[in-house]
């Protein structure tokens, strides 16, 4: 599970954000109905779903897309030649291009709490940190600060939990995370971390390759034919097929910063065949790639993983929930979450039905604003103390009341010059 995210000069990102799962101390009727909305870990509530509102341009999507980034350094970095620049851009104004760039998590993996952080420059890891929680206090993993010294042993310090520590630093440049390193060279706390943030922060619904798809539908193909139908679908079959190709490995798939462009064709073809049977005709076959609908495809790979995430407490992010599925179906997914045990959903959206605080704790919705300066605010409405539960909050983001919708001046008379020139 998550419990905290703060970011600092990532894309639009100026000056640090925090995007906190836990839960707020509200003590209102309408937040003791909501139950379902939060778990408990170690005497703290988490919240399962978090919600990002915001205008176009405002930061929405980098907010996602830093978080993905930084995922992808503790799963890549380790590959990373002398020569390398690291796949992001940092805020453009003021001395920010020359300040570095910033990450926090707070996560909970195998029960046990963890907080990891790394700084860095456009080319070299500046600082980086591990501490946890093994007894209810805080205990040091490593410390790591590149300017520090000259040495390895200036720079890194540890605790008493790893094992020849000292081995991995020396292996470990200024392009790579020690973290990284570390679970390449099979260390237990390290290879732990790693399958976190490779297995259960999953950071698109595409996190999963062709035979991870296959592996998936094989386990849960009842549960999927049942998700759909209660989503109205009209598959009452699906069948899936390896397709042999001499050659290709089967274990493809695009990953990290480049997860919005990759599609379902991009993961499953000339690995699988997929057909589905509906309900009109139990005899005819279709192909998914290339003739059922965008929908359809979205609906199967997102059912697919979210019973997965379900299943397994895993952590979903997700920009822009709302493409290609219905309201409906979104609203679907949510209650899929507060029926859950601990799985969580990252999301950002502009479906403003959601807003509704007879389904969402105040402390469930964030906002994202762009400041004066170009820059991206991030707040949640349970900042907003005077907002009360029995309040229309659909109508008062709609009315500006919260900044984070864009102001479109869209007077006849200007609107006129601009058809007529």
């Amino acid at each position: 599970m998550v419990l905290e995210i703060r970011l600092s000069n990532f894309f639009s990102i100026k000056d640090e954000v925090v995007l906190d799962m836990r839960a707020a101390n509200i003590k209102s009727k309408n937040a003791r109905e909501l139950s379902h909305n939060i778990f408990e870990f170690n005497n703290t509530n988490v919240l399962k779903t978090v919600v990002i509102y915001g205008a176009n341009a405002s930061g929405k999507s980098n907010i996602i897309k830093a978080i993905r980034f930084c995922c992808m350094m503790i799963l890549n970095s380790h590959n990373h030649n002398e020569n390398v620049s690291f796949n992001y851009k940092k805020f453009k104004f003021g001395n920010y291009p020359q300040k570095p760039s910033t990450f926090f998590i707070r996560f909970v993996c195998n029960n046990i709490e963890y907080e990891y952080a790394f700084s860095l420059m456009q080319n070299r890891v500046l600082t980086e940190s591990l501490h946890y929680y093994p007894n209810g206090r805080i205990a040091k993993i490593f410390e790591r600060d590149e300017q520090k010294g000259k040495t390895k042993k200036e720079k890194y310090d540890f605790g008493s939990v790893l094992k020849s520590p000292m081995s991995v630093a020396e292996n470990t440049s200024d392009k790579t995370l020690y973290l990284s390193r570390a679970s390449q060279m099979d260390r237990d706390i390290a290879k732990e971390l790693y399958l976190y943030f490779n297995s259960t922060f999953i950071l698109s619904y595409l996190n999963y390759d062709a035979a991870q798809i296959e592996h998936l539908f094989r386990n849960n193909k009842i549960r999927l034919l049942e998700a759909l139908q209660i989503a109205d679908s009209d598959i009452v079959d699906i069948q899936i097929k390896k397709i042999p190709v001499q050659g290709k490995a089967f274990n493809v798939v695009l990953r990290g910063s480049e997860l919005q462009d990759v599609t379902l064709k991009d993961v499953i073809q000339d690995h699988l065949q997929i057909t589905t049977t509906h309900k009109t005709d139990s005899s005819v076959k279709f192909d998914l790639l290339s003739e059922e609908s965008e929908g359809t495809k979205k609906l199967f790979i997102v059912m697919l993983s979210i019973l997965d995430i379900i299943a397994n407490n895993k952590v979903l992010l997700v920009d822009e929930i709302g493409e290609s599925l219905h309201t409906d179906i979104i609203e679907y997914i949510f209650n899929l979450f507060r029926a859950s045990n601990k799985a969580q959903l990252i999301c950002s959206t502009h479906n403003t039905r959601f807003l509704d605080l007879t389904k969402f704790r105040k402390d469930q919705f964030y906002f994202v604003n762009k400041k004066e300066d170009g820059s991206t605010d991030l707040y949640s409405l349970f900042d907003y103390s005077d907002f009360r539960d029995t309040m229309d909050l659909e109508k008062a983001y709609l009315q500006g009341r919260f900044d984070a919708v864009p102001f479109v001046n869209d007077d006849i008379d200007n609107l006129k010059q601009l058809v007529n020139g």
